[in-house]
């Protein structure tokens, strides 16, 4: 009774109320708040942001030196290996929050175990009775500080092993034990079972936060060396944190899912806690919707493989669960307002990309409701062939979920009004396929990223000193040179390599704009540079071959950017944010960049809209590019803080991972983005500015090509004259031009429409030779012809005119082309009922010619590329005729 009145002076808190608590409490013990880093990581091994540490794993594998020693932050996460788990326990997600806080090689165990233990019981307020502990087998030290520094007695210490309490990046490298924090809400959450305590399964003992010890270095022998600075890594989940204090049974009763639960009641006009089904379908829909938004917001875009393969799985989860919960329309973009009046605070991206996540929704949304229809005639044709009775193939019911979205229980449900099972096994041997070719192939998970020469480089030299926003050639040190992928003291002329220097004026790679070229001087020495990227980190390299002398680590040289090319790409990458802007201000508030490429010659814009500009569209659109062109405004950059950046409405790129200092580009009074990138000084200096190409490259997804400055001159000048040579050989005047090519189209049209009469009589009248010449089997006349250059449609037409002349027959027509050979086949009614089958015909004689063929008893269509042996083939027509009418 006691731990009930203890529990009951716990103050309820929303989930925005804890979330910020730990951040500040954290803050006050030193550590760096960062914002959430993205969804999608900087992080080839991974598909997703699937747990706290991933944007900091660089520093616990020792790739790079961290800017702090301590960091705190509440971060975006993204899992889908228990999807099937979603809405059907208390506690699984797709998305989640994970607080964490991070310790690199400052505070350790005697710091992080009181200060978790101050936290839960001092500031959130849970009864320090209700709490245990677990630790590694062999952890006496952590033993040690939770019965010493908290006070924990040793019945409430539990020791577990390797599985539960042991975490590491890889197979080799860093690990170390960890210490879990369990809280017991009470027997009334008990499974009931005889050993139901710490460890068990079941909602009663609730891991809440999971503190690890990185103490150890891993070698390929399985041997633990300690490693000369520990860290810490925790991670808690908010979810899980708020269901505890706020005292229900489960996460989706929280305040971060129970608004959006109660508005998908309401569509469904059902009540949370009223059906089984209802409830399971409204959580789904609860967890993916949260899901979704946070994707979007972040970049991602429905696809076929990827992170939007995993959103668009997400929204059509969605869909068909609203079905199940009686939901049969369009209803997600009506549950948005909720997930952003709960998140939006502090996750200003869903507000900022609004209309863009919900146009990509509303999208998909639609486009799915018709693949359920397809779905539903496949499961319809399936029990069809059961007609009432037997079980529907697993096989089958796994097709349904896996191609068209339905979960087994809807296929079940559906099955069973018609009298019929589902053969469970089957679906299952299926599933457990399809799971084991999922975690062979899978990216979520901790492998480790190896240390190779440029991480040595970043890790000894840090980020090189980029100077080339003011100068573009300085003097620099040669600070070291790869060669073939290792490190070399020399480079002699003819080799190949990429050099760092002390400090560039070479812009490498980013953001879009491809890296400068030029050269790096010296006496006697001449390095080309044909590329300048980012190896690893801000580490500079400059790639390419030295064409002249003989290069020293330690040399001094002229470091000269191509200062024509830069020129072409800064106007390139200028006319870039001017598109951007204009294509918001023409299209909508949705459009966002999905990815771009900035070069001397041209530039490309991915953007996230819905159809393909018109012609009027594309013409608003350049004539807004060229209005800020001819203003000749000046472009203005500017550094500050991300925050202060966003609060001021600056558009940030999803694609890009930004620190807390960023650098503003600004034209003033039409646009501000974040870039990194380099820019002419003013406007004008843009020049010319010409879409050439809009394209779809994907779902949802558009690519604009445009070229400005001396580009786009040449494109007219070249346009002018392809135009002039057109205008003399039509003998008209430029503005006539178009209209005369249209005028001797439709001449050249009707000239083939009458070509093809004329070429069809000819066949017809062939033909007639060929209906005297046909054999009779069992009162079908049989007619079969070759015709060279015949088209299938003319065979068609052709097949058209003979069964007018002779109405029982069938007749089968074979057209020569250029190495390929076409076949139609028509039979009449009567024919059909005589047991001919046009389809099957076409199929056996394109099989002889080395092609396919088909089609329907009446009409079969086929071909081949052997023609060589057709005259014998079609001799043989009324024979296969007679047989088919014989079986």
């Amino acid at each position: 009774m006691a731990r009930a009145d203890k529990n009951n002076k716990m103050k309820r808190r929303s989930a925005r109320e804890l979330r910020e608590m730990f951040l500040s409490y954290f803050e006050g013990h030193g550590c760096r708040r960062y914002a959430s880093f993205p969804l999608v990581p900087d992080d080839p091994t991974l598909l997703f942001t699937v747990a706290g540490m991933v944007p900091f794993k660089p520093y616990f594998l020792g790739l790079r030196t961290p800017e702090v020693t301590r960091a705190v932050t509440s971060q975006k996460c993204i899992r889908t290996n228990d999807i099937d788990n979603v809405g059907r326990t208390a506690r699984h997600h797709t998305f989640f929050e994970m607080l964490g806080n991070f310790s690199f090689g400052d505070y350790f165990k005697k710091e992080i175990i009181p200060w978790a233990w101050t936290f839960l019981t001092e500031h959130v307020g849970l009864d320090p009775d209700r709490l245990y502990a677990t630790i590694f087998l062999d952890d006496d030290e952590a033993c040690g500080m939770w019965k010493d520094l908290v006070g924990l007695p040793d019945d409430r210490i539990y020791r577990l092993g390797e599985d539960d309490n042991f975490w590491a990046a890889g197979p080799t490298g860093p690990c170390g034990p960890c210490s879990e924090i369990i809280y017991d809400p009470g027997p009334e959450f008990s499974c009931g079972k005889p050993g139901c305590g710490v460890g068990c399964s079941c909602d009663r003992y609730l891991e809440i936060w999971n503190l690890v010890f990185m103490q150890f270095s891993r070698d390929e022998s399985g041997t633990l060396t300690p490693l000369p600075k520990k860290n810490i890594d925790t991670g808690m989940g908010l979810e899980r944190l708020s269901s505890v204090v706020q005292r229900v049974r489960g996460d989706f009763e929280t305040d971060l899912f129970k608004p959006v639960i109660d508005r998908a009641c309401e569509l469904a006009g059902i009540t949370y806690g009223g059906s089984a089904k209802g409830d399971l379908s409204v959580r789904v829909i609860s967890d993916h919707l949260r899901a979704s938004a946070f994707m979007i917001a972040d970049g991602v875009l429905p696809a076929n493989d990827g992170p939007g393969y995993v959103l668009r799985r997400l929204i059509r989860r969605s869909v068909r669960y609203g079905r199940m919960a009686g939901i049969d329309r369009a209803f997600l973009c009506e549950l948005l307002p909720a997930v952003n009046e709960i998140m939006g605070d502090p996750y200003i991206e869903l507000i900022e990309h609004r209309s863009a996540i919900e146009q990509v929704i509303s999208l998909e949304e639609d486009r799915f409701g018709r693949t359920l229809e397809q779905g539903m005639n496949i499961l319809d044709q399936e029990l069809a062939k059961l007609k009432g009775g037997g079980s529907l193939p697993g096989e089958a019911a796994f097709l349904l979920y896996d191609t068209y979205g339905f979960p087994l229980e809807l296929t079940e449900e559906i099955a069973s009004e018609s009298g019929i099972s589902v053969a469970k096994e089957g679906f299952d041997r299926e599933m457990d396929r399809q799971k084991k070719r999922a975690r062979a192939a899978s990216k979520q998970t901790a492998a480790v990223i190896a240390k190779n020469v440029y991480t040595e480089l970043a890790d000894r030299f840090g980020v090189t000193p980029f100077d080339g926003y003011e100068s573009l050639s300085e003097t620099a040190e040669v600070l070291a040179i790869v060669k073939g992928g290792a490190l070399s003291d020399e480079l002699s002329a003819g080799e190949e390599a990429e050099i760092v220097l002390s400090r560039t004026p070479f812009y490498a790679e980013r953001g879009g704009q491809i890296g400068d070229t030029g050269r790096l001087l010296g006496e006697g020495v001449c390095f080309e540079a044909e590329d300048t990227v980012y190896p690893s980190g801000g580490l500079i390299a400059h790639r390419g071959r030295l064409s002249e002398g003989f290069i020293k680590v330690g040399a001094t040289v002229e470091a000269a950017v191509d200062s024509k090319r830069r020129g072409a790409i800064q106007r390139h990458h200028t006319a870039t944010h001017l598109l951007h802007e204009s294509l918001c201000r023409v299209l909508g508030a949705h459009v966002r960049q999905a990815g771009s490429l900035v070069t001397p010659d041209f530039l490309r814009f991915d953007y996230n809209h819905f159809a393909p500009l018109t012609q009027e569209q594309a013409a608003q659109v350049e004539s807004m590019v060229y209005e800020q062109v001819l203003s000749d405004i000046p472009v203005l950059t500017s550094v500050m803080k991300y925050s202060d950046a966003r609060r001021l409405g600056v558009k940030a790129l999803f694609e890009e991972k930004y620190g807390d200092t960023v650098r503003v580009l600004e034209i003033p009074g039409f646009s501000a983005e974040l870039c990194g990138g380099t820019h002419t000084a003013s406007t004008g200096r843009v020049g010319l500015f010409k879409i050439t190409k809009d394209e779809g490259i994907g779902s949802g997804v558009r690519r604009i090509t445009a070229s400005c400055g001396s580009s786009s001159l040449k494109l007219f000048q070249e346009s002018a004259s392809a135009l002039r040579a057109v205008c003399e050989a039509l003998g008209s005047g430029a503005e006539s031009a178009a209209a005369r090519v249209e005028a001797l189209l439709r001449e050249m049209q009707e000239l083939e429409r009458k070509n093809q009469d004329l070429v069809l009589e000819s066949m017809t009248e062939s033909s007639r030779a060929s209906v005297k010449r046909a054999v009779r089997v069992d009162g079908v006349t049989v007619v079969a012809e070759k015709f060279n250059g015949a088209s299938r449609d003319m065979l068609r037409r052709i097949g058209d005119r003979i069964k007018r002349m002779e109405p029982d027959s069938v007749v089968l027509l074979a057209g020569l082309g250029e190495g390929e050979v076409s076949l139609v086949c028509m039979a009449s009614d009567s024919a059909v009922k005589r047991g001919v089958h046009a389809g099957s015909l076409v199929r056996e004689i394109s099989a002889k010619i080395g092609g396919s063929g088909g089609g329907k008893p009446a009409m079969g269509q086929g071909g081949g590329r052997d023609s060589a042996h057709l005259d014998g083939i079609l001799s043989e027509a009324g024979d296969m005729v007679r047989a088919q009418i014989a079986e």
